[in-house]
């Protein structure tokens, strides 16, 4: 600084002071200046390079690409659906005792889809085909389409439907897991049959448990947007700028009925794993860590003498379950899974709802302050590793193993109808007293021909259904068993 005094003049000075006033105040708004010499023609002038230490604003996003692609990949799916009510008469039940008679009557409903294969596999949401009857889907195009009713998941809301179609407009689908909050999406669909509709907005929050879906085992881990969605978008695509797919628009938080500011998505990871599910074995292949557990909070934290303020806290060990296995306890605290942060409930279920009975999961955990690392082998909800299908897992659901009787065994047991438990796996049959060679004649008094006949009627039955098995115990004599759903 002293050969510039010594070489420039006081108003020079001036200026250079009045540069570090200024560079005072542009540091505080994270600038900062670095005072160069420039010598020319023998004449020395101080100048300021100013540089910042704060990301420079991102440049305008286009949606315009994005908007066009997705488009194309999304399509409008009308539902017939019929209905039964009764309509009471007073004229019939006053004068004749008749009872009301049941009517029926169709229903249209209407929502979204997103084209997932180029050969007509189409996603969208359960809601929107639930009890339906016949399914329409009309492309960006205008062509129309009967779909063929794949699979659905209620636990996600979320269903597979099929066209017969070629060469249509897929769209590509991202990691969900590396959506960022702040990062711009668009929301594509039909909302109030306004087909091709897309809005903006910005992922606002990750993670969201909103008690939406009334299934057990639901799995709840939304993105939360603040796009604007409304009836009739269900189903459709939430994309990021480079049209590629990061969710599937399912609902929305509101008083009204219509949007009030937040929408939300299930998560593109969770519903590809439920959709090659659905088209792989029918169903969806859940897979069970055997805890239960709850969410650490601080004051959860602080009456229990944790050392986290968030993450799964582990009420309860399931015996016999994957986690038992693995040597997890209860009190352990569960914070980290295949290396995706655990600070919720629903982040440990949309963990696992992306996962198959049989897959190892690295989990981590901190007991009484240590963290430690254990591999956990995933089971179905019958405690084992396999892969189910419908029937089977309906026919296990009771616990047991069934087989046809032979033409030889009516003709020696006098029997026209029945089947045999072959084997008792524990559940309901164990618990109800039913024991292997058991012949099932009756379910819920209705006669059983076969395994097939005994799973059609299984599948009528709803949780707090009563049961009534009839048939006979091995020695011959007759019996009946009988136990709640």
């Amino acid at each position: 600084m002293k050969a510039i005094l010594n070489t420039v003049s006081r108003p020079i000075l001036f200026a250079a002071l009045g540069g570090l006033v200024a560079l005072g105040g542009a540091q505080s708004l994270g600038w900062t200046g670095k005072t160069v010499i420039i010598e020319e023609n023998n004449q020395r002038t101080a100048q300021v390079n100013w540089t910042s230490n704060r990301p420079m604003p991102a440049a305008p996003t286009d949606f315009v690409a994005a908007a066009e692609r997705t488009v194309e990949a999304v399509v409008h799916v009308k539902t017939t659906a019929e209905r039964v009510q009764n309509f009471y008469n007073p004229f019939n039940d006053l004068f004749f005792g008749r009872p009301s008679t049941p009517q029926k009557f169709e229903v249209e409903g209407s929502g979204s889809g997103v084209i997932l294969t180029e050969d007509g596999y189409i996603v969208t949401n359960n809601h929107v085909i639930k009890d339906a009857k016949k399914i329409i889907v009309t492309t960006s195009n205008n062509d129309e389409y009967e779909a063929r009713l794949i699979g659905t998941d209620p636990t996600t809301d979320i269903a597979l439907l099929k066209i017969e179609g070629s060469a249509l407009t897929k769209v590509f689908v991202a990691n969900s897991d590396e959506v960022r909050l702040g990062q711009w999406v668009l929301a594509v669909g039909n909302p109030f049959n306004l087909t091709s509709t897309v809005t903006a907005g910005i992922i606002s929050a990750k993670g969201r448990d909103i008690n939406i879906i009334d299934e057990q085992s639901a799995i709840e881990s939304f993105l939360q947007t603040d796009a604007a969605v409304n009836p009739g978008n269900s189903g459709g695509a939430l994309v990021n700028t480079a049209g590629e797919l990061v969710g599937i628009n399912t609902a929305i938080s509101s008083r009204s009925g219509t949007f009030e500011g937040y929408s939300f998505a299930v998560p593109a990871n969770l519903m590809m794993k439920v959709v090659n599910d659905l088209k792989e074995y029918g169903r969806v292949q859940r897979a069970f860590i055997g805890i239960n557990y709850n969410e650490v909070t601080a004051t959860l934290s602080e009456e229990l003498n944790l050392k986290l303020n968030k993450g799964v806290y582990v009420a309860n060990v399931i015996a016999g379950g994957s986690a038992d296995d693995a040597g997890i306890e209860k009190g352990d605290v569960i914070f980290n899974v295949n290396g995706k942060a655990i600070t919720t409930g629903a982040d440990l279920t949309e963990v696992l709802g992306q996962h198959r009975p049989g897959e190892k999961l690295t989990v981590l955990v901190n007991r009484s302050g240590k963290n430690q690392t254990f591999e956990v082998v995933l089971k179905n909800k019958l405690g084992t590793t396999e892969m189910l299908s419908k029937d089977e897992e309906l026919l296990r659901s009771f616990g047991a193993e069934v087989e046809d009787l032979s033409r030889a065994d009516k003709s020696r047991l006098g029997l026209r109808y029945g089947i045999r438990v072959s084997k008792i796996l524990g559940g309901r049959f164990e618990n109800a007293g039913i024991s292997e060679n058991f012949i099932i004649v009756k379910l819920n008094n209705v006669y059983v021909e076969n395994v097939e006949s005994f799973e059609r009627l299984a599948r009528q039955f709803n949780p707090g259904d009563g049961v009534l098995i009839q048939g006979f115990e091995p020695n011959g004599k007759a019996n009946y068993y009988a136990f709640e759903w």
